[in-house]
């Protein structure tokens, strides 16, 4: 067998050639050659060669990080009965979920005779040899502080709750635990975000301190649903936030922006609800009318006012390359999905035809039309403001919004994709209208 890649000569080979390839592995090398991970792993999901602490695997969503880790922990646990082993998720749920349970998670890799027990009351894994791996949560860094380990893995560093500095503590005391045995390592598996901890991974990387695997969703293809590519190229396709998501690129930050992307991290809600008005007690759509068939998007966002006073960005529905006609529909598509109880449009460009179109989308619900005194960058920052206060979340990722964003500039600039931030203006009109009121910056008509 070809030793540079096993698997192509697996798919060439004659079925001659596999009976003898079979014969001389005899009953033993049988029973184990498909559990050995170093024959079907990827040489990025193999870790790398040399004397090295730290291993970052930072890639897009799907490229195998999980298996890469729960691979790696499993062959330190089944080689050395010493090894104790720390899983470190964001939080307990999210380590047994993915670490532990998860299709690629410990108790689905290596051979199932040799498997770990877990104990969930104990938080640990325990394998027939005695090795051990305890799990523990990212948002708890004092639950980190007294025990000892000998490894660790830990995933989705940059989802780890970055409020107090969390994150960095966590990581900080696990380091400061990592004294047992000849040898002690951490690998962390990742999908880049422009966070604190991650940040200095990277820093410490240039300095020789962690060594970093990068790869995209699109490496694991051959494992990959086509549906799942084709949406994801279809969804995220060229957009800043598809490049962080999918091809693994961490996005840096653009020096000014009104939003950063780890502001929008710490702003995101665990899940996305459904079209349902009972959680709250507006909805409000907010509209940006392009100012010509065929030329800007017309942004389209939905928002809505939790019972709590926090706002839910709840969907960008805009459309692009629409005219009046078609983008009309998908604002009346929206306000019914939704069940909005008002619509605010922005009418500098158009004026009454704006409000005429709406009406003749047979959008019954009450209409208001705004005027805008001031830039769009001027109007955003008080509702950037609302961000750093804590009182936005999204539920759910919203790529091309999250993109303009993060590219209007304190001062008066735009930076971001397109030629102007349609999007990110909707969103502004519609948390205007729900957290702002008259104290707004913009000046209000009621059409």
């Amino acid at each position: 067998m070809a030793e540079a890649d096993p698997l192509q000569w697996l798919t060439e080979a004659d079925e001659a050639e596999l009976e003898r390839f079979a014969v001389q592995l005899g009953p033993t090398g049988q029973r184990e050659w498909r559990w050995n991970w170093r024959v079907w792993a990827r040489p990025s999901q193999l870790a790398p060669a040399g004397d090295w602490r730290v291993w970052l695997v930072m890639a897009g969503r799907g490229f195998g990080k999980t298996r890469c880790g729960a691979e790696w922990v499993n062959e330190i646990a089944e080689n050395d009965p010493e090894a104790r082993i720390a899983l470190v998720a964001a939080h307990l749920g999210e380590a047994r979920a993915v670490m532990v349970e998860g299709e690629s998670g410990l108790l689905s890799v290596g051979a199932p005779w040799r498997r770990p027990v877990f104990e969930p009351s104990l938080r640990r894994l325990t394998w027939p040899n005695g090795a051990q791996a305890t799990l523990y949560s990212a948002a708890e860094p004092e639950a980190l502080r007294g025990p000892q380990h000998s490894h660790a893995w830990c995933d989705e560093v940059a989802k780890w709750d970055n409020a107090a500095a969390r994150a960095v503590a966590s990581w900080d005391n696990l380091l400061m635990g990592l004294r047992l045995g000849r040898d002690p390592r951490v690998v962390a598996t990742t999908t880049p975000r422009s966070v604190p901890l991650v940040m200095r991974l990277l820093a410490e990387s240039e300095r020789g301190e962690v060594t970093v695997t990068r790869g995209s969703t699109f490496d694991n293809a051959a494992n990959l649903p086509a549906r799942f590519l084709d949406t994801m190229r279809g969804s995220f396709g060229q957009s800043l936030l598809g490049r962080q998501e999918i091809d693994g690129e961490l996005i840096a930050e653009i020096e000014g922006a009104l939003w950063s992307r780890a502001l929008l991290e710490t702003c995101r809600a665990d899940h996305a609800p459904e079209c349902s008005r009972p959680e709250y007690t507006r909805i409000v759509v907010g509209v940006d009318p392009p100012a010509s068939d065929g030329g800007d998007a017309c942004g389209i966002v939905v928002v809505g006012l939790g019972a709590d006073g926090m706002a839910h960005v709840l969907a960008d529905a805009s459309v692009e390359k629409a005219g009046p006609e078609r983008w009309a529909r998908a604002v009346a598509g929206a306000a019914e999905a939704w069940q909005a109880d008002r619509v605010v449009a922005e009418a500098n460009q158009g004026g009454a035809m704006v409000g005429s179109v709406l009406r003749a989308a047979q959008l019954s619900l009450p209409l208001r039309l705004v005027h805008a005194s001031r830039g769009k960058v001027a109007r955003a920052e008080p509702v950037a403001a609302l961000y750093e206060a804590g009182r936005v979340r999204h539920a759910g990722l919203f790529p091309a919004l999250e993109d303009e964003m993060c590219g209007l500039i304190a001062g008066g600039s735009y930076q971001g994709p397109g030629r102007s931030p349609d999007r990110a203006d909707a969103l502004v009109w519609a948390l205007t209208e729900l957290m702002l009121g008259k104290g707004g910056a913009p000046r209000v008509r009621v059409a």
